[in-house]
């Protein structure tokens, strides 16, 4: 599930994303997947699981990709 994920990002962003965290957290990746489908989520975890980067970089990708004009 995980490289499917990621590869839904541009490149640069899936890039920095593996070469700088590794491997995305369970959560990450649960919320991804609603995320990408333009679904509204509401994301609950312990501190330090990767919620707020879940839930910003799907906007950071779609300003650097233009998707949102």
């Amino acid at each position: 599930m995980q490289a499917k994920l990621l590869d839904q990002f541009h490149p640069l962003i899936s890039s920095w994303f593996t070469e700088r965290l590794g491997e995305p957290t369970d959560v990450q990746l649960r919320a991804w997947a609603e995320i990408i489908r333009d679904r509204h989520v509401l994301v609950t975890a312990p501190t330090g699981s990767g919620k707020t980067l879940a839930a910003f970089l799907w906007a950071i990708n779609q300003l650097v990709t233009g998707a949102w004009t």
